[in-house]
């Protein structure tokens, strides 16, 4: 930090003008008192003396006498209160003119309460209080921008979860009355309706699970219950239950992580954090290619990378990935179901366990790349 007599501060300049402005009055009352007593030498003494003797109705005598005992014996005593009082006077003249200041930062602050597009300008002596004004109005607007932006996109997330919902039930709906309405349908066809009736149903609790997540989004109170845990059993149990997902898109997951990687977290958030990440990579990488996991450890933390061969994603594009309700393909909507929340969600659970999360692309190669802490040995 800086120091120097005004404390090297942002506001110093401020307090520097005070101090002057301060000196000055105190010098000005007493060169006014100085003027006066060079003016008025000689006719001063004459003129209180008068004053006494009128006022104690006295001669001239006993008036000068007394202007000798009572004031001419206390004169540095007078003078300096005759200098207090007008600098006092002075001071407060000189105080209307410093408020001046604090007139222009309320009226900053009226701006920026209002939410005025124009830019915040003040007197340079308050150019430290502008630059922070101006500086949090830019963030309220980029706040409130990301704010309408990301209600824009839940609320058209919402109609299209809404409209889609109505396609499966109907075909719902359509199957099972069919198979009702026609109860000697043969064996073949009978089980060919309730499979695409059970197909359409898991597909619609797909979608009433994706208006659940919308709605518990932003629950950010939920504690965490942690515990050791090993990651690669962890990461096991979720290509496990990943299986069918990877067996349908023609995926094969390669694990290299080593047996004694423990990580403190809480396992059913990491797990479904984790499980988002790897849904990521099945719905958008290529047909029939491998997706891979490697860690490598630095220090008192490990690096989990995430792999899969797929369309490389813009670098403008690489950070909103993690935004709620992005989608980085709208057109792939349907087939993926996705509602853009996975991703954030990873995200949001990744750094509530002090860790991190990245992407990189390049060359049909999409890498995401988790850093969370080690357990304590």
């Amino acid at each position: 930090m800086k120091h120097s007599l005004f404390g090297g501060k942002a506001y110093s300049s401020l307090i520097r003008t005070l101090f002057y402005q301060t000196l000055g009055t105190l010098g000005v009352s007493a060169l006014i008192i100085l003027s006066l007593r060079m003016l008025l030498h000689g006719k001063l003494a004459d003129s209180l003396t008068r004053i006494l003797c009128k006022i104690c109705n006295v001669d001239w005598e006993t008036g000068l006498l007394l202007y000798q005992r009572y004031i001419r014996s206390n004169y540095t005593t007078i003078v300096l209160i005759v200098v207090l009082i007008v600098f006092i006077v002075l001071f407060r003249i000189s105080l209307s003119w410093f408020t001046r200041y604090f007139d222009q930062i309320v009226t900053g602050i009226d701006q920026l309460s209002n939410e005025v597009d124009e830019p915040i300008v003040m007197s340079p002596k308050l150019k430290f209080i502008e630059t922070a004004l101006n500086e949090s109005n830019q963030k309220l607007r980029m706040r409130k921008k990301e704010a309408l932006n990301a209600e824009q996109r839940k609320n058209e997330l919402v109609v299209y979860l809404a409209h889609d919902i109505k396609t499966p039930l109907t075909s719902v709906i359509g199957y099972l009355s069919l198979l009702e309405e026609t109860p000697d349908m043969e064996a073949a066809q009978k089980k060919r309706y309730t499979h695409i009736a059970l197909k359409k149903a898991y597909r619609l609790e797909s979608l009433i699970n994706e208006f659940f997540e919308i709605t518990r989004y932003n629950v950010n109170d939920i504690p965490l219950n942690q515990s050791n845990v090993d990651l690669q059993f962890m990461l096991v149990q979720i290509t496990d239950e990943l299986h069918p997902q990877f067996m349908s898109h023609g995926n094969e997951v390669k694990i290299s992580i080593p047996e004694d990687v423990t990580i403190c977290c809480d396992p059913d958030k990491m797990a479904r954090a984790l499980n988002n990440i790897l849904k990521n990579a099945v719905a958008y990488s290529y047909p029939n290619t491998a997706i891979t996991i490697d860690c490598e450890k630095v220090t008192d933390s490990i690096h989990i990378s995430f792999c899969n061969r797929g369309q490389t994603i813009p670098e403008e594009k690489l950070s909103t990935l993690f935004e709620k309700f992005y989608r980085l393909d709208k057109a792939r909507a349907s087939k993926t179901g996705g509602a853009g929340l996975g991703l954030a969600i990873a995200k949001e659970i990744i750094l509530r366990h002090k860790g991190t999360i990245t992407a990189h692309s390049e060359n049909d190669t999409v890498v995401f790349v988790v850093t969370l802490p080690l357990a304590d040995s």
